[in-house]
Formats: C-alpha cells, sequence, structure tokens
C-alpha cells in the first residue's frame, strides 16, 4: 500500500532544504528550524505530510525502511535525511521529525564499481547508488571482532541496502560481488554517518 500511494508522487522534485540536502555531508547540514512533533503528538499540517505518503501512525524505524526500500526511481517526493536517533522527513513545505527509538543505527551501503557520490546523512528520498538491484554479500565486524552481519543481500531501487547495528560500536563493512571486494570502516556514534558511499568493489 506504501508503495502505490508514493508512487505517484515520485515524479514531483523535492524543493531545496538544507537540513534535508541530498546524501549531505555534516559540513552542509544545518539544524533544522522547521517545526517538529511534540510528545502531544503531530500538528494537523505535519499528520498531513505523513498521511500523504502512506506513512501516517508509523514509527520511526518503520518509516526509514518503507522509503529505503521503495520500489520507484528516486527522487521521491518527500526527503527523509536519517540520523542517529531521528528520521527528518519534509516535503520542502512541512517538515516531520520522528524519533527512532531503540539501541540499533540504520547504515545504509551504496557499493559501486564506477562512479559513487559524497554522503554522510543518507537521504530516503534523494540519494542513489550505481548498483540498484544487485545481489552482494555483506559482512560487517566490530573492533571487537562480533560479527554483526555475514548475509547475501540485494541492493533496492536507489542502490543502497540498510541494516540496524548496535549503537555506539565502530568496525569494518566488507561487501564482495561477483569475486570483486569493497571494504569500509563505520561507527554508530551520535557522530556517525548513516550512509556508506566509500565501498568501491574491486
Amino acid at each position: 500500500m506504501i508503495r502505490s500511494r508514493l508512487a505517484a508522487l515520485v515524479a514531483v522534485p523535492l524543493l531545496s532544504l538544507g537540513v534535508l540536502s541530498a546524501c549531505s555531508t555534516p559540513d552542509t547540514v544545518t539544524e533544522s528550524t522547521a517545526p517538529t512533533a511534540g510528545t502531544g503528538g503531530a500538528s494537523s499540517a505535519e499528520s498531513g505530510l505523513l498521511e500523504a505518503q502512506g506513512l501516517a501512525g508509523k514509527s520511526g524505524r518503520e518509516v526509514v525502511e518503507a522509503l529505503d526500500q521503495l520500489d520507484v526511481d528516486r527522487p521521491l517526493a518527500v526527503g527523509a535525511s536519517v540520523r542517529y536517533d531521528e528520521v527528518l522527513v519534509s516535503d520542502g513545505v512541512t517538515e516531520e521529525v520522528l524519533p527512532i527509538d531503540g539501541d540499533e543505527f540504520y547504515l545504509s551501503l551504496a557499493p559501486y564499481e564506477t562512479f559513487t557520490h559524497e554522503c554522510y546523512f543518507h537521504n530516503l528520498g534523494t540519494c542513489r547508488g550505481e548498483l540498484a538491484e544487485t545481489d552482494v554479500h555483506v559482512t560487517i565486524t566490530t573492533d571487537d571482532g562480533e560479527v554483526l552481519v555475514d548475509e547475501d543481500a540485494t541492493t533496492y531501487a536507489n542502490g543502497f541496502v540498510g541494516f540496524w547495528v548496535p549503537k555506539d560500536v565502530s568496525g569494518t563493512i566488507v561487501v564482495t560481488k561477483d569475486g570483486k571486494t569493497a571494504e569500509s570502516p563505520f561507527s554508530s556514534d551520535a557522530e556517525g554517518a548513516t550512509c556508506v558511499t566509500t565501498l568501491r568493489l574491486a
């Protein structure tokens, strides 16, 4: 249902908004000045934003998964910047900030062979990787040697594949495809990148 409701909107360009710039870096991201949802619930405008995307009533984690795995071309009509403990959703006019509860951190990977882009906070509505719908094997291991992920995966329509890992750890990501390997460090602390685009397969 989410796919059908969002698919009709993807042709609408996302308005430029500093806090939701495409695949932004820490230096280009500014603090949000848009209204956010309070503890008493979202305003009618904010509720309308999520409802229009088929996301009303969903948790921050559910919104991240739904938008990242949406099987349509980018950009979407809505941007959504994934942070340490929240996701900022915006249509360029209205913004909704949803908490990502729990002790897990969203790590979105875009392995590539030919081209990539600079990225720090993964934008679910605009970020695009080179290898869409591509089979890969992903291993994510902490510096202490704990294996968090060791599985076959298929990148989404946006060229990324996402994993929930424990917060406040660091380690190494290894991606393999057709005999090629890519490796990159990661950190899931409050300053960590949710978007990893440095995984060149060679």
